[in-house]
């Protein structure tokens, strides 16, 4: 389920805030974003896998710490990432 290099770096180029930013909260939640998406899509065609629900679960948990990290230290990045990602809220 990992995701290839090619669109990883995509990802982090589309959401850097820097020249060599890799870990900023805005790339790390896109990155977790596009696996969650894979992963997903994987959960609809293999409903019993229960040791990949695991990490779903445990990658949704995570993105949402993130995202609540975003929110209180800077609410005006967050508002435009999760615009950006097509997050629920």
């Amino acid at each position: 389920m990992a995701i290839s290099k090619e669109r990883k770096t995509d990802i982090i180029t589309n959401h850097k805030r820097a020249e060599n930013d890799s870990g900023s909260p805005e790339v790390q939640i896109a990155l977790l974003t596009a696996r969650i998406n894979d992963l997903t899509e994987h959960m609809r065609n293999n409903k019993k896998d229960h040791a990949s629900r695991r990490g779903l679960l445990k990658m949704v948990s995570k993105r949402s710490d993130m995202l609540k990290y975003l929110q209180t230290k800077d609410r005006p990045r967050y508002l435009a990432l999760i615009q950006k990602l097509g997050l629920r809220k």
